[in-house]
């Protein structure tokens, strides 16, 4: 069964800053210059570190901060037999309209260097494991409830699309995606094994599909496959992403579905911009027992735009993405009760949670925001957690 947590539960989204040591021994073990077990014990230190934090701050669902990953996507190109890390030059030789690539890049405000892609180059073979054994490492470290990340399907499937690499193993896109879900899904039964308390598919290129019609294609890794029209490529999404939520075992983990508008830099105008309309027929197909989105800048919408739909409303849990990662400022406790209590008036106190808009540290080499401001982030929203449980408790009391 579920362990249960308490009301407005709170939780990172994933990533968090690496350390000098942790990115070192990145480049390191990619070059082949540091032992895989060497990296091992290195990353457990550091995650120790980052799993004392969120205990030491009342989190309730605790992460690993993704550290010995490179980026939220990128890292399955050591875990996924057929894929290859290869950089922005690496895949510059693939790409038809080189123009329209480098006009991407220049649009982007994150150096290229930060930027690796997981490149599809042959058929795709499941190893053991993606992230499980982040997982076991998690649950050697702390007694409360975990929360594992990976990466959606549909995310993976754009982001893992070069047309004139990939093609050769694949016919299709849509049939590199069934076979990324088949991955998915032995690797949702590996977890399940060890016992997870919550599974997070990352979805964050929905956003692109949907608010960059018209506009340069600006998101990062999964900018570079061929995209079809939005209806269509959200349709497709759906299909993907629906088949892995169905697998999960709603009766042992919460199944949950993370979108954001892109977390790569603290230029606000960069990122993307608009309300979750577009994806409400997605979101009501897939089903997740949590959606967790960001909800702490203008950027997202009115909180309305999502919750006064009936098929969210219903039964579905929030997310509710309350302190913004990117901003130097800590959010007020009142800030976030605010936020929290206008949710309530659309769902049940039970079926919302607390947590920031994405995670710290998209790209290991370019997070952003330091410690001691995120660790003021964090105290703010698990102590607003707590006013928000007292006052619930005895309005109810």
């Amino acid at each position: 069964m579920k362990k249960p947590l308490p009301l407005f539960p709170a939780s990172l989204i994933g990533s968090m800053p690496r350390s000098k040591e942790v990115l070192s021994a990145l480049r390191m073990t990619r070059s082949g210059r540091m032992e895989p077990s060497d990296f091992d014990r290195l990353i457990e230190a550091e995650t120790r570190k980052v799993v004392r934090l969120q205990e030491a701050s009342g989190i309730d669902i605790v992460t690993s901060g993704e550290l010995g990953r490179d980026n939220y996507v990128s890292f399955v190109a050591g875990k996924i037999g057929g894929v290859r890390m290869m950089s922005m030059s690496d895949m510059l030789e693939y790409i038809d309209d080189k123009k329209a690539f480098e006009d991407m890049l220049t649009a982007l405000d994150v150096p290229a260097v930060s930027i690796k892609n997981a490149i599809c180059v042959g058929r795709l073979q499941y190893e053991g494991e993606i992230v499980a054994s982040e997982l076991r490492m998690l649950k050697r470290l702390t007694d409360k409830p975990v929360k594992i990340t990976l990466p959606g399907p549909y995310l993976l499937t754009r982001s893992m699309w070069l047309p004139n690499l990939s093609g050769q193993a694949y016919g299709s896109k849509e049939e590199l995606g069934q076979d990324v879900v088949r991955i998915l899904k032995e690797e949702m039964d590996n977890l399940a094994s060890i016992g997870v308390d919550v599974i997070q598919f990352d979805e964050p290129v929905l956003t692109e599909v949907v608010f960059t019609e018209g506009k340069p294609r600006s998101f990062m890794c999964a900018a570079l496959s061929e995209r079809k029209d939005p209806k269509e490529e959200l349709e497709f999404a759906a299909s993907l992403i629906g088949q892995v939520m169905a697998h999960v075992d709603r009766t042992q983990t919460v199944a949950s579905l993370h979108v954001c508008r892109g977390n790569w830099s603290k230029n606000e105008s960069t990122l993307l911009t608009g309300p979750y309309t577009p994806l409400l027929e997605l979101f009501a197909k897939v089903n997740p027992d949590l959606l967790t989105l960001e909800f702490s800048t203008p950027r997202a919408g009115e909180l309305s735009s999502l919750l006064a739909d009936p098929r969210i409303a219903a039964h579905t849990a929030l997310g509710l993405g309350a302190i913004n990662p990117r901003t130097d400022d800590v959010e007020t406790i009142d800030s976030i009760i605010s936020k929290a209590q206008e949710a309530a008036t659309y769902l049940p106190v039970d079926r919302i949670w607390l947590n920031p808009d994405c995670g710290f540290a998209t790209f290991s080499n370019s997070p952003v925001n330091v410690l001691e401001t995120i660790a003021g982030k964090i105290r703010s929203l698990t102590e607003a957690a707590s006013v928000l449980r007292s006052k619930h408790h005895e309005a109810n009391g």
